[in-house]
């Protein structure tokens, strides 16, 4: 038996699998058995090789026979995820990146800047509190995404020093139930992980003297009022700053005016003084470094104004920065509060209120007119109007009968409904478009991974430059040491390169934010910009193109009634499973036929059916069946094969002396497809390609419909794929759209694959670089115009960020540059950026 992890446990007896818990999760145990079974259970556990469940307060075991792989233990890979507040640009996610590295059994440290999430990999040693404490020390802020639910929060009052924490943890961990306790006095929080109720807990916690509550989930406060703070302290040094400059012209003393300064300089340079002493330490040369050496370098030289300035200006950029960035993550994240967190299930006659987490798949919901969806489900009673809006993008809300799927987030706008629950609330299609594109943002672009490639060489460069200056000119006696130490404050400054490297990933972000809310999963940078630069779609015919279901579209009667004739049709074709046979059943039934009496019912596979009605034998098939049967066709022939030239099958009806009828039956083309076609002609589209398996007619007549430049006909899979490879070797960018399934092969032949009607399949939401959540091609335009929007934003920024950059060098050696305008020029130029790439966010 093998023992890993402090409190953490999992055993395998077949191979060793990776598990994720959050960092407070320190007791929950899996076990695996031989046939991949797993069992989770709340108080930590353990199994022995019999299988036997025994408690225990922390272990894992293995089997003795098979030994588990060092290389795969738990304890060694877990993985867990935060939200850092403070990050304005992404040389900030490198220097938490490099800061947190360093920690012992750190195996891995991934900080995504447009998420703003922190990934780390390694052993569960380090708390929250460790890792809380070193973002702090490079003045960010963190808290957990997920918290284990046995494991809560409290604040507690009346600390007044270290020992006091000790007392309550010495406490608390006798009391039966409680399985860690951890109290912060700095912070006053105390993290417990019990079973017993909360109530218990806080009356434990008085009966020393202290008083605990619980924290609230939903708890702003904290972050709330660190950001007034902030914004405070900004105020109050900018009035210093102003006193000291305005007392320079009215006849107060130098010294006066630098002590203001100077208190200016240490109210607003606190902070970033404080982050790069921690980068350094990191070895990490951040925006914070380079305005420290800057502002305290100015000090030294005497330009105490300068000094402070650029300071003042820094935290005010930096602060600006954040508001606007996060406009941008809220985009995404406001998608997260649309499915409600609480569900009314229905248990017997009563309703019961209960957490969503807690709702088991067949659980049946009860959703008020009014209410939002609280989960995926099927519905078994009541008729609504639904929003789908969140999911599809659609603003005209869907009529749902009894059968239909409704979806997590969505509205149920008139009508009280009773709906099954078939996901769990991780697998609801909204949490897949949450993760779809949260991982979408956290792919680098081509562009991106440029400019960060770029920006990495050009910052240590100008960094050697400014020192370069600082020290040959003098040694060379070109200039006083005062004057070139100030020429190399200027130049590290302008190393700063804050509005480079974020004009992509904002303007990415935006972009992808926008399409999610229009019902469009752009899956990455890569394909937002790829998708900007097609100039050719092909388009899958059924399904895609069409609605991918056969309607009865023309009945022609001979020597009977229409309604005696689908009778007869209706008699003959309800036994058949075809899927034309079904599709004139429905019709029939739509229309309230009623059937007649038949018997001796016969399959003739692949020509029709027939049966005896009223002693007479009928049939319904193909031309083949009836010339086989000698049954005249003379007077019908030439209607048949102008309907079978339109592209629409037929279906004839008659008995063994005459023809009674024909009935004809196509795929109709989507309302959405001749209007999504033409959007993307207008939008600069050069060929618009139609392909599919059916015959050279039916292809002709779908085509002229939707008005594509060309079509390819009668394809098997793979000959969509040559008809793909054909069109770039045309030297056209192509985009391939289809339904996600049989037509994979060619969507990753294509530079861009787009699938259709992600709400419906899961399939089409993994298969494709973008998803038309709904069965909507007039979404295309919008992707498109999107996409290209975002292209030319993205070189704007950086063609802004360079021009501001090169300038500010050009500027710094005639001497017409000063300090202060150069943080501008950095800070002002980052600003302008961001609000360029947030226009994305209002693109309709």
């Amino acid at each position: 038996m093998e023992l890993k992890s402090d409190n953490t446990s999992c055993c395998s007896n077949s191979k060793p699998e990776k598990v994720e818990f959050n960092i407070l999760n320190e007791t929950n145990s899996c076990c695996n058995s031989q046939n991949n079974d797993e069992e989770t259970f709340t108080t930590s556990s353990c199994c022995n090789k019999e299988g036997e469940v025994s408690q225990a307060k922390s272990s894992c075991c293995s089997s003795v026979e098979e030994p588990q792989d060092e290389d795969n233990l738990v304890a060694s890979g877990e993985k867990v995820e935060y939200l850092i507040h403070g990050m304005d640009c992404p040389s900030c996610a490198l220097t938490i990146e490099k800061g947190l590295s360093k920690l012992n059994d750190i195996e891995e440290v991934k900080v995504n800047y447009n998420t703003a999430k922190l990934q780390v990999v390694g052993k569960t040693n380090n708390s929250f509190d460790t890792l809380e404490n070193e973002i702090q020390k490079l003045g960010y802020t963190i808290e957990p995404l997920k918290q284990n639910n046995y494991v809560k929060t409290y604040n507690v009052e009346g600390m007044d020093c270290g020992s006091c924490a000790k007392s309550i943890e010495n406490h608390l961990n006798t009391i039966p139930g409680v399985k860690s306790v951890n109290v912060n006095f700095s912070t006053g929080k105390m993290k417990v992980e019990h079973e017993n109720g909360e109530e218990e807990i806080i009356s434990e916690v008085s009966k020393i003297g202290f008083k605990a509550s619980l924290l609230s989930k939903n708890s702003k406060q904290t972050q709330l009022t660190k950001k007034n703070n902030d914004n405070g302290l900004i105020i109050m040094s900018g009035i210093l700053i102003a006193l000291g400059f305005i007392g320079s012209y009215t006849g107060i003393s130098s010294m006066m005016s630098n002590l203001l300064y100077a208190v200016a300089m240490v109210i607003s340079g606190y902070k970033p003084v404080k982050s790069a002493f921690y980068s350094i330490k990191s070895r990490s040369l951040d925006m914070n470094v380079l305005m420290s050496v800057a502002a305290i370098g100015a000090a030294l030289i005497g330009e105490w104004l300068e000094g402070a300035t650029v300071v003042w200006l820094f935290s005010l950029g930096t602060t600006l920065q954040n508001k606007s960035i996060e406009k941008t993550r809220n985009s995404i994240r406001n998608l997260m509060d649309l499915a409600p967190q609480e569900a009314w299930t229905k248990a017997g006659t009563e309703l019961i209120k209960k957490s969503v987490e807690d709702v088991s798949v067949g659980d049946i919901v009860v959703i008020k007119p009014g209410d939002r969806i609280p989960l995926d489900g099927v519905l078994l009673q009541g008729e609504s109007s639904v929003n789908q809006a969140p999911i599809t993008g659609e603003s005209i809300p869907v009529d749902k009968v009894i059968g239909d799927t409704v979806y997590a987030g969505t509205i149920n706008e008139s009508g009280s409904l009773e709906i099954k629950v078939t996901k769990l609330v991780e697998d609801t299609t909204i949490s897949k478009i949450i993760h779809l594109v949260e991982e979408a943002q956290e792919q680098k672009a081509p562009t991106q991974a440029f400019v960060d490639k770029f920006a990495s060489i050009y910052t240590p460069i100008v960094f050697v430059l400014a020192l370069a200056v600082m020290v040959l000119p003098p040694l060379l006696n070109f200039g006083t040491w005062g004057e070139w130490f100030y020429k190399g404050l200027e130049l590290l400054v302008v190393a700063c390169p804050c509005a480079l490297v974020i004009s992509t990933p904002i303007a990415i972000v935006s972009a992808i934010g926008n399409a999610a809310k229009n019902g469009v999963l752009i899956k990455g940078g890569t394909f937002l910009e790829t998708a900007g630069s097609i100039n050719a779609i092909a388009f899958d015919k059924t399904g895609t193109l069409t609605e991918g279901k056969p309607k009865v579209s023309e009945i022609k009667t001979l020597n009977t009634l229409e309604e005696e004739l689908l009778s007869i049709t209706l008699t003959l074709e309800d036994y058949s499973t075809h899927p034309i046979a079904k599709t004139i059943v429905e019709y029939a039934k739509i229309k309230g036929i009623q059937p007649k009496n038949g018997e001796l019912f016969k399959s003739i596979v692949g020509k029709g059916v027939q049966a005896t009605i009223d002693g007479v034998v009928h049939y319904a098939g193909n031309v083949k069946l009836f010339e086989e049967l000698k049954i005249p066709l003379d007077n019908i022939k030439s209607q048949v094969l102008n309907i079978q030239s339109e592209g629409k099958t037929v279906v004839i009806i008659g008995n063994e002396k005459e023809v009674l009828g024909v009935i004809s039956v196509s795929d109709t083309l989507r309302k959405t497809s001749v209007k999504g076609l033409q959007g993307l002609k207008q939008v600069g589209i050069k060929e618009v390609v139609m392909l599919t398996g059916d015959n050279e007619g039916t292809a002709k007549m779908i085509s002229s419909e939707a008005n594509v430049s060309r079509f390819f006909a009668e394809l098997m899979p793979e000959d969509k794929v040559e008809a793909i490879k054909q069109l770039q070797k045309e030297g056209y960018k192509v985009a391939m759209v289809g339904d996600g399934i049989n037509d994979a092969p060619a969507l990753a032949t294509a530079d861009l694959g787009i699938a259709m009607g992600g709400a419906g399949t899961d399939t089409a939401m993994e298969t494709a670089d973008i998803v038309l959540m709904a069965d909507n091609l007039e979404k295309l335009p919008h992707t498109i115009n999107l996409s290209r929007k975002a292209l030319a934003l993205i070189k704007q920024n950086i063609w802004f960020s360079l021009i501001v950059k090169f300038i500010a060098l050009a500027l710094i050696f005639p001497g017409w540059l000063t300090l202060w305008i150069a943080v501008l020029s950095d800070t002002g130029a980052a600003i302008i950026v961001i609000l360029n790439a947030l226009r994305l966010l209002k693109v309709k």
